[in-house]
């Protein structure tokens, strides 16, 4: 039986612990590599994920993979997104990389017609339009050719949105993964590849960190991990259409952590440009429940 408001409770509090590690990451980002973040954040996930599959008897599913090298490749794409993200949030404030971020999911649904072959329709095709003005919107302050261009910010905006097209064609990998292995599966191997690829970068230049830096890394690994488990117990308990919306809650948060942790003040083009991307993915998630309420109608007249 499904219960919707732990369902959402459980959600909200995904994106809460995912925004606080992603203030973590900032606060160290500028002295610490982002391959050797990258590791941290997945090397000391994968006790949390053990434990909690331990616990809920995923642990022999969890283990078991069908397709490895389809793990190897979601983990190769998905790392090189995360290394991304957290390099520009040395350069970016917490909501714009937050709002730079959203267009992971608007990208989700042409990469799915490229290498999916689903079916994109006019209506979700000019939500996600919609949802790419919204991201010009915020990122056209920043790139406007003059003396308040700072070219640090705009490192941190390529970044970002590389980071984001490689998130996005993660998740499109996870599509395909969701038919021959199970929930723990994927999330136990994105974590171990994620900690074993990063490894890659240790030749140019991982630090010593402090001992106060350690403690950043660490807990980012864990909480990370704990992120995880909330955001998949969360769907377990409610529609996935249902708590999906909650996702853009990351922005109320990281404005709110932005604000009071690092001083920073979100500017009206990043406000609106996030509003107009939040928008957009809103209208996609209402589409497609409303498309999926009718297609159960319709098997429900059909049944005899």
């Amino acid at each position: 039986m499904q219960r919707p408001l732990l369902g959402i409770t459980l959600k909200l509090l995904s994106v809460l612990v995912f925004v606080v590690m992603n203030a973590m990451v900032k606060s160290v980002a500028a002295g610490i590599p982002a391959g050797e973040i990258v590791f941290f954040r997945s090397a000391f996930a994968v006790p949390v994920i053990l434990i909690w599959l331990a616990s809920s008897g995923g642990l022999r599913t969890g283990l078991r993979p069908h397709n490895v090298l389809s793990h190897f490749w979601r983990g190769l794409i998905g790392t090189l997104g995360m290394g991304l993200n957290f390099a520009a949030l040395a350069y970016l404030t917490l909501p714009d990389s937050t709002a730079i971020g959203y267009t992971a999911p608007l990208l989700v649904v042409i990469l799915s017609a490229m290498f999916l072959g689903e079916e994109v329709r006019l209506f979700r095709f000019a939500c996600v339009m919609l949802g790419l003005c919204g991201v010009i919107v915020v990122l056209l302050p920043r790139l406007s050719i003059g003396p308040q261009m700072q070219p640090a910010q705009v490192t941190g905006i390529v970044m970002a949105l590389f980071g984001a097209t490689c998130v996005a064609l993660s998740q499109v990998f996870v599509r395909k993964l969701v038919h021959s292995e199970s929930t723990s599966a994927i999330v136990f191997y994105f974590s171990v590849f994620s900690a074993l690829i990063s490894l890659v970068s240790l030749p140019f230049g991982w630090v010593w960190p402090t001992p106060f830096q350690a403690a950043i890394l660490v807990g980012c690994g864990l909480i990370g991990g704990l992120g995880q488990i909330l955001m998949t117990k969360s769907y377990r308990e409610a529609d996935v259409s249902l708590v999906a919306p909650f996702d853009y809650a990351s922005m109320l948060f990281s404005l709110a952590i932005g604000y009071f942790a690092f001083g920073e003040v979100a500017s009206t083009a990043t406000l609106i440009g996030a509003g107009i991307i939040v928008s957009a993915g809103l209208l996609i998630i209402w589409r497609e429940r409303k498309l999926g309420l009718e297609r159960a109608r319709g098997r429900g007249a059909t049944t005899p």
